[in-house]
């Protein structure tokens, strides 16, 4: 980031404090505070491409983020979605599943006891291929291994499914494709670290690359909630299983802006999957034998 960049974004936020103070007392009283979810992808000091951090940087704004914020679970925000919440919080995830992320960033959120959760592909992780977006920079990166997430998730990382192939969503799937990449790659998931999954983000995660469909079946096979990555908050009393998700790499100021209060991110327009079903039944499409195995 700049620095204008930066100034420009400090500026804002020290401007808009007043305001910001008086509506923080205000949604306080009414347990109305929204509660904020970020996604990371890679912390690391080498290649440092738009979905990555550097490890001080990264050091800097957990410190900051334990200072001023709830630290939660996704769970913990689910349930203050749904019955109020008086305190600014934050659940922080992980997205694609890469291994330099075992070297800094899990530690130290294991160290602090910060809830985390890792959202994987279930092939790149099976197979240590590196993701095509890496690769079409030259820069085939290395992801997580089967054994570094069993043992991430033994320590207390929660897992998370992120597809089979990291593939969009929102590209016009079939139905049968759809379930391939998104129950029976979590499943496979599943049984080769040896614990549930209850959450799944979509990858890319912008409207477009969201589908009701994804949404439904999600939903019917049990899971928790859903995460997608176009921003927002999640306001008190709205759907608490679609989470949106603000990007959490690397601009400190604009993340502190966002963070605070910053009104804009109230104005983004939540994704309503419900009413974007209309008769949805995806099981005559799908052999019973893998609805009745797929929880």
């Amino acid at each position: 980031m700049s620095f204008w960049n930066e100034f420009l974004h400090k500026s804002y936020r020290v401007a808009t404090t007043p305001f910001r103070k008086i509506t923080l007392a205000k949604m306080t009283r009414n347990h109305s505070v929204p509660v904020y979810v970020l996604y990371y992808h890679r912390v690391a000091d080498d290649y440092l491409n738009p979905w990555t951090i550097a490890c001080d940087d990264f050091l800097q704004q957990i410190d900051w983020m334990q200072e001023n914020l709830d630290l939660i679970s996704l769970q913990e925000a689910q349930r203050r979605i749904r019955t109020g919440n008086d305190r600014p919080a934050v659940a922080i995830t992980f997205d694609d599943g890469y291994s330099d992320n075992s070297f800094f960033a899990m530690p130290l959120l294991i160290e602090r006891q910060i809830p985390v959760t890792y959202f994987v592909t279930t092939y790149h992780t099976a197979h240590g291929k590196p993701f095509p977006h890496d690769v079409d920079r030259n820069e085939p990166l290395a992801p997580n291994t089967i054994e570094s997430i069993r043992a991430l998730a033994n320590a207390g990382i929660e897992i998370g499914g992120h597809t089979r192939t990291h593939i969009d969503l929102g590209s016009g799937l079939t139905d049968e494709q759809i379930y391939d990449e998104v129950i029976a790659a979590t499943r496979e998931m599943e049984s080769m670290i040896g614990t549930s999954i209850q959450y799944f983000a979509f990858p890319f995660g912008m409207k477009n690359n969201l589908d009701p469909r994804v949404f439904q079946l999600l939903h019917d096979n049990g899971f928790f909630g859903v995460c997608s990555a176009y921003g927002g908050v999640n306001e008190i009393g709205l759907d608490a299983f679609h989470l949106q998700r603000i990007h959490g790499d690397p601009n400190f100021e604009r993340l502190k802006n966002w963070l605070t209060g910053d009104s804009r991110l109230r104005r983004v327009e939540r994704y309503r999957w419900q009413k974007q079903v209309k008769n949805l039944s995806l099981s005559e499409n799908i052999p019973q034998e893998e609805l009745i195995n797929s929880h």
